[in-house]
């Protein structure tokens, strides 16, 4: 596994994506910092991190083939390879909240950016981002249902051999995709779906509240909730958030 280092870098995602431009790099190449001063999130959102305390890295992921319209079941092996790992070294609930943030119980641990590069109709690789809260114990005020390993399990965690298991994992599920077993790949990642077939409150982009329950994840990687009227919405990514958070 070739793992690159560094001290502090301003993305992780932005350094690996201009690597691979220029630099022939194998297959899951990983570019891990210890400071990451404009770590981004999805649809430019934040990611803040203490220095050194947490795991923020990106990796590198190319396809065989793996159609545009099939892109989303990467989301699923990438969500699906960190929470499995967490699962493995904490004892408590993980959850995956769509699309691909990990939750333990109701409190955000990691979140996920993908940026995929296209070649046609298929997807020639992904840059992965991945945030996780290793060591962190406090956190800023401003930031609300947060949490990381050490406030879960009280003690401090090696990130290295994290970011070794990490990275295994999610070549695991990986190769679903690359075996093309996509409807295992779905079946796994839909047991671990935060609220899934649990009637909850909503909020759509439009501020309106609603009652509904997670039913489905559609082809192209939509979030399907069933209302009162028994009617399926789908929706896409800052479409809709749950009420109470």
């Amino acid at each position: 596994m070739n793992i690159i280092k560094l001290n502090a870098i301003d993305s992780t995602n932005s350094y690996l994506r201009k690597l691979v431009q220029i630099k022939q790099l194998e297959n899951f190449t990983v570019v891990v910092a210890e400071h990451q001063f404009e770590g981004r999130g999805q649809m430019g959102t934040v990611w803040e991190s203490g220095i050194g305390k947490n795991l923020t890295f990106s990796t590198l992921i190319r396809f065989s083939k793996l159609e545009i319209t099939q892109q989303f079941y990467l989301s699923m092996a990438v969500a699906l390879g960190i929470k499995t790992v967490l699962k493995s070294v904490v004892n408590g609930s993980f959850y995956i909240k769509w699309p691909n943030d990990i939750l333990a119980d109701n409190d955000k641990i990691a979140g996920v950016l993908i940026e995929n590069v296209l070649g046609g109709s298929t997807l020639k690789y992904a840059v992965v981002g991945i945030g996780l809260n290793v060591n962190q114990l406090v956190f800023p005020e401003n930031i609300k249902n947060v949490t990381s390993l050490n406030k879960i399990a009280g003690s401090c965690f090696d990130k290295d051999e994290l970011l070794n298991k990490i990275i295994k994992s999610i070549q695991f599920f990986v190769d679903f995709i690359e075996n093309e077993d996509f409807i295992e790949l779905k079946k796994r990642y839909i047991a671990s779906l935060y609220k899934f077939q649990t009637p909850s409150m909503f909020e759509d982009n439009k501020g309106v509240i609603f009652l509904g329950k997670i039913v489905d994840i559609s082809e192209e990687g939509q979030l399907m909730v069933a209302l009162e009227n028994e009617t399926i919405r789908k929706f896409n990514l800052k479409e809709i958030k749950f009420a109470n958070r």
